[in-house]
């Protein structure tokens, strides 16, 4: 519960109770043409609610559609009949397509920079002097870590 108004509460009935009595005192001194003059006023401005109230309530039921669930929507929502069947369908695939493709494009880019990098390995075992069998020996791998702590000892 809201603490303003439970704190204020008292001080605001007191307040709206002296404003009350205020203008009760004061509209029993005001001349009969001032009253007639607020009575219409008064009567233009309930006129114009009716109308606005009226218009609202037309454009409401003009927007209005009463779902398969027995629920109604107003505004409807992205339009009515062929039109809006359409532009709910775009509204639904169009984010779905547009992350299937950049997918599509993110594996091919990977899969592309894969290649290449095979490609590069592949080019670099070929134009070696040594011959691709003598990377497969076992000999020839403790040959190559011997002869590169060597070199790092050399180094240091």
């Amino acid at each position: 519960m809201n603490t303003y108004h439970t704190r204020f509460e008292p001080q605001l009935e007191r307040y709206a109770y002296k404003v009350r009595n205020a203008l009760n005192e004061s509209a029993e001194q005001i001349s009969p043409e001032i009253a007639h003059r607020l009575e219409n006023a008064r009567k233009i401005a309930l006129n114009h609610r009716k109308v606005s109230q009226v218009k609202v309530a037309q454009v409401a039921a003009k927007n209005a559609s009463v779902n398969a669930d027995g629920s109604l929507t107003l505004g409807g929502g992205f339009g009515s009949g062929f039109k809006g069947m359409w532009a709910q369908l775009l509204a639904y695939a169009l984010p779905i397509a547009v992350l299937v493709f950049g997918l599509v494009g993110i594996v091919n880019f990977e899969q592309q920079n894969r290649i290449t990098d095979l490609a590069e390995i592949d080019t670099a075992m070929l134009t070696d002097e040594l011959p691709p069998q003598a990377y497969l020996d076992k000999g020839f791998k403790a040959f190559l870590k011997h002869t590169q702590t060597v070199d790092q000892t050399k180094l240091d």
